[in-house]
């Protein structure tokens, strides 16, 4: 850090992250260009919060309808509602932590645990220690959507993830992390664009499993967060985690391998998958910002 360079900056050249950071850039720039995010923005921000917390909580492993989801307000009598209870808490207050991110990330992942686990918990907003494991990342398959692209590595064997790294190596890797992106908040690596940003954060926390529980949604809200922070979607309006849903967790686990043997090609491909989960975040805001115009919303 002290020579003022961004140790991320490399992964923005890597191929065909170039044509990824571009496409997002444009798909984002467009739907917000879009008519009703003139007037009814806010509503586009919460629906977005709803959508995005209802497709985290399926790939953690309670796969609801979304208008259950919006019609329920008891979140505490299973597994499966606690789960969606801690994805839409978190959706609800993750972009209100964009002063504290900015100035102690470790802060907010450890608020987000909290939100997610209830403060009556033990363990709420302390990352493992010792000997203590972490909850399986994908509890539940989920079947790609008919209507997206084909992941370009479809067919290729999934191999199982390693398991979570001990407590030792994941306070040290949170503290790098913590303080790359606050070097960033101070203005150095400001032109390593967003989407590289967030890929790394939401794989490394993805990679480190830091809490008990609830890493997959903590992952993906952080990345909604530093796709704020870096400006990207200043009005979280593109709900990623509506993409990774869409992928399926076999495209999801097979791009996180990419990421976690740390080759240009493996990261350049879980970038990518950001990338495509981001655009696809993006097509279901738009729908919303559609259906608005018709009085359908």
């Amino acid at each position: 850090m002290s020579t003022g360079t961004d140790p991320l900056a490399p992964l923005a050249q890597l191929p065909g992250v170039p044509d990824a950071v571009a496409e997002v850039r444009k798909a984002v720039d467009r739907l917000y260009g879009h008519r009703v995010m003139r007037r009814r923005a806010a509503e586009v921000t919460s629906e977005s919060a709803l959508r995005g917390a209802r497709a985290s909580a399926a790939l953690a492993g309670a796969d609801w309808p979304l208008e259950e989801v919006r019609r329920r307000s008891d979140f505490s009598a299973d597994p499966e509602s606690r789960t969606v209870g801690a994805a839409l808490r978190i959706a609800a207050e993750a972009g209100q932590l964009l002063s504290i991110w900015r100035h102690s990330p470790l802060q907010v992942l450890a608020r987000l645990h909290l939100l997610a686990v209830g403060d009556a918990d033990a363990v709420a907003g302390r990352p493992r220690q010792g000997a203590e494991g972490a909850e399986v990342l994908f509890p539940l398959d989920l079947e790609p959507v008919e209507s997206v692209e084909a992941d370009p590595a479809a067919g290729a064997p999934v191999a199982a993830l390693p398991p979570a790294p001990g407590a030792e190596e994941v306070a040290a890797r949170l503290d790098q992390l913590s303080r790359l992106l606050i070097a960033r908040a101070d203005g150095q690596g400001v032109g390593t664009p967003a989407l590289v940003v967030a890929s790394v954060v939401h794989g490394e926390l993805l990679a480190l499993r830091p809490f008990g529980s609830h890493n997959g949604v903590i992952a993906r809200a952080a990345q909604r967060i530093v796709l704020i922070a870096e400006g990207l979607d200043p009005k979280s309006i593109c709900p990623a985690e509506v993409g990774f849903a869409e992928l399926g967790t076999d495209a999801y686990r097979r791009a996180l391998a990419g990421y976690l043997a740390g080759t240009p090609e493996g990261l350049a491909a879980w970038i990518g998958h950001c990338g495509r989960a981001l655009r696809l975040g993006v097509r279901e805001s738009t729908a919303v910002c559609e259906a608005m115009q018709r009085g359908m919303v």
